[in-house]
């Protein structure tokens, strides 16, 4: 189980350092509206939150990756 994990976590972990570069080279956080109203948050807390936000999303398309992996394909069904 933990080999999986890693499997998931680390590719995980760099591709979320990437999108984070990516993302904020080009968007400011200070400048974040949600509607007409800017977000107010600290530079800092929207790096942290988008950090997490990518992590996640990328170790969920990680680890669908590994479950279709490693299921068996079924058998055509005989005519």
């Amino acid at each position: 189980m933990g080999n999986i994990l890693m499997v998931v976590a680390w590719p995980a972990f760099l591709a979320a350092c990437i999108l984070e570069a990516l993302v904020f080279a080009l968007i400011d956080p200070l400048e974040l509206t949600w509607g007409q109203a800017h977000l107010g948050w600290s530079r800092q807390t929207v790096y942290t939150l988008a950090f997490f936000v990518f992590w996640g999303v990328v170790a969920i398309a990680a680890s669908v990756a590994v479950i279709l992996a490693r299921a068996e394909p079924s058998a055509p069904e005989p005519q």
